[in-house]
């Protein structure tokens, strides 16, 4: 079974079976675990940190849906809102489902008990987010339900305490290592590690969902949690799966400058206003309707441009200023209670008497694993047909084809894939704020739904038989550390890692810097197969743990800066300063080349090889919204 450790016997392995095996305990996860539990399926949910701390805590401001509590508000425009929002790089019938689905989502988490913020009338409080907008684009509307400013942390504790009454089974503090496939291709579950003892064990599954998160580690300044090393991401390339549209990550527009931490887009949500040294609330230059609300990949790209043309902030004039002073300290205190401890502990800032200093920082990312509105991973099935090359790398292994009529949507037996770590691709080239929450609990339940299906009819009380070289991946890679005796250490590897993500692929991006991307991370690979682990022991061993993590995030950069330096256009959160056209350009929409490049990456790990397969255009059971310049 390949290379074993001699430090431990690794022949009796544990072996637990379930109908659903689920990595990531977070709140797309839990919502999928909810579901089948509340089922009667036996359900196990593997993650890194006790559930309530994954990093679905971090959401502050709301969950998008057309609930109209405040204003009068439909599915239909947040369904446009979302479609231009992504630039027309999200799937339309996938767009349709999440948006139509919104409101009972919502619903349902309310009557499970979830604390949001209610009106006068006793209605859900809604608040007006980044993009959202009423009659197709005419002005602001409020469509974020809020709990406070912790609303994620209300969704976390809401789904926990609704999972434990039904019997879920969490295995806190493990961590997947890889995934096990027989070789038709099906997944039959992970092998996974205990953090508490050291012991690795293999959890099959009829079903298998990753739900673990994002990889916003993979840079070096970042709103993510430490846990966010992208190792679903990491998984699934090793096991032969492609990774969709990884050159698009979103930059939050306010990070809190210097530390990274993220303050919700709910305080402009409630009227704070971004200045510039001046004073002046320069929004209002870049997006006359919308103006501070407008989606992010737009605010951030006038934040870096206001900076760039000498109107920053500070002694530097490095940040923009975020000013919530004119809300008064009793709405503040109300709305964004956590906004105000944030800012007194990470810039020494009261925010009921001067503005905060903010930086765009890197927030989420829009690629994943590929996946259809069930949540079924999906892959291309057939040769490739390179006849039809879209792309070019100056790397020499780096290449890319179209595909030309390959079947892009056959989905991979007994795998599932929900939240930051999938792609179903509802939001294109850039997320609205409030859909990644609401993303988490539409394709929770309709993951979940789709598992009972495909669980109680095709299964049964049978599992399927584990191949014989089930353990050799993880054995190999765990007593490739075990056994070392020299080698780089594992964080200076990763903070390499990030250093070239972030200094080649920030908002601003050229074609000699992300070309410069691709080589340096393709030259970083020996120091990644050559980590030394000079703690030897099991026990709660977190440089083990970061170690294994290298190899994920290192999959992830791969992915990000080779499909990055492809794309020869500017489209969503993806700005190459060589493609931008002017403003009198007859075909000007911030350097969108519709015509060559409105289609999706795949990126397969094996041979760096890219391919693109179409954008759905057509939804489920309304007109498709056209492709148009993006104004706001």
């Amino acid at each position: 079974m390949g290379a074993i450790s001699p430090k431990e016997d690794y022949t009796n392995i544990p072996h637990q079976t379930f109908d659903a095996v689920i990595v990531g305990g977070g709140g797309s996860g839990m919502r999928a675990s909810y579901q089948l539990a509340q089922a009667g399926l036996k359900v196990a949910v593997l993650t890194k940190v006790f559930p309530t701390r994954s990093h679905t805590v971090a959401a502050q401001g709301g969950i998008g849906a057309s609930l109209g509590n405040m204003q009068e508000d439909n599915w239909h425009y947040h369904f446009y809102d979302t479609v231009k929002g992504s630039d027309w790089l999200g799937d339309q019938d996938a767009i349709e489902f999440m948006c139509r689905e919104a409101p009972q989502v919502v619903y349902e988490l309310e009557h499970l008990g979830m604390p949001f913020d209610r009106n006068a009338d006793g209605t859900i409080y809604q608040r007006p987010f980044g993009g959202h907008s009423a009659n197709y684009g005419e002005k602001a509307v409020p469509r974020a339900c809020a709990a406070a400013d912790r609303t994620g942390h209300a969704l976390l504790h809401t789904l926990y305490q609704s999972n434990v009454k039904m019997g879920t089974q969490f295995f806190v503090e493990w961590i997947a290592l890889d995934l096990i496939r027989n070789e038709a291709g099906d997944v039959l579950g992970v092998t996974a590690i205990d953090q508490e003892t050291g012991k690795i064990a293999v959890f099959q599954g009829k079903a298998t969902l990753f739900a673990t998160g994002g990889a916003g580690r993979v840079y070096r300044a970042s709103t993510n949690a430490y846990i966010n090393t992208g190792d679903g991401l990491g998984m699934a390339a090793r096991a032969g799966i492609p990774l969709q549209d990884m050159e698009f990550w979103q930059f939050h527009p306010t990070g809190v400058a210097g530390a990274g931490v993220l303050l919700t887009e709910g305080c402009r949500g409630e009227g704070a206003i971004l200045r510039n040294d001046s004073g002046e609330p320069f929004m209002e230059r870049y997006a006359p309707t919308l103006k501070d609300l407008a989606p992010r990949d737009f605010v951030s790209r006038s934040m870096d441009q206001e900076i760039k043309e000498g109107r920053g902030c500070g002694p530097k004039k490095d940040y923009i200023l975020l000013d919530m002073t004119h809300l008064g300290a009793e709405t503040i205190m109300k709305r964004l209670p956590s906004v105000f401890e944030i800012g007194k502990k990470f810039a020494n800032v009261d925010i009921t008497k001067e503005p905060i200093p903010v930086v765009p920082t890197i927030h989420y990312q829009m690629g994943g694993i590929p996946t259809n509105i069930h949540g079924q991973v999906v892959v291309p099935e057939g040769v490739a047909d390179t006849n039809f090359e879209a792309g070019y790398s100056p790397a020499s292994d780096v290449y890319s084809t179209n595909g030309g009529d390959r079947n892009y949507t056959k989905p991979i037996k007994g795998f599932y894939a929900i939240g930051e770590c999938s792609c179903v691709s509802v939001h294109g080239a850039n997320r609205l704020g409030t859909n990644s929450l609401l993303d988490l609990v539409v394709f929770g339940k309709a993951a979940g739904e789709h598992i009972i299906d495909y669980v109680t009819k095709h299964h049964g009380d049978e599992y399927q038989p584990l191949p014989t070289t089930v353990l050799e991946s993880t054995y190999k890679r765990v007593a490739l550390l075990d056994d070392s005796t020299s080698g780089e250490n594992a964080q200076e590897v990763a903070d390499a890692i990030r250093d070239i993500v972030q200094d080649h692929a920030g908002v601003f991006r050229t074609s000699a810097l992300l070309d410069e991307g691709v080589k340096q991370i393709l030259a970083i690979e020996p120091r990644v197969r050559n980590i030394h682990l000079k703690d030897k022991s099991k026990v709660f061993n977190t440089a083990r743990v970061e170690a294994l993590e290298v190899e994920n995030l290192y999959e992830v950069a791969k992915a990000t800066l080779i499909s990055a330096a492809a794309r020869k256009e500017c489209r969503g959160a993806h700005t190459v300063v060589d493609f931008e056209l002017p403003p009198d350009h007859p075909t000007y929409s911030y350097g969108r080349r519709d015509d060559e490049w409105m289609k999706h990456t795949l990126w397969f790990s094996s041979d760096n090889r890219l391919e693109y397969k179409p954008v759905r255009y057509k939804p489920l059971s309304v007109d498709a919204i056209p492709p148009k310049p993006r104004t706001f």
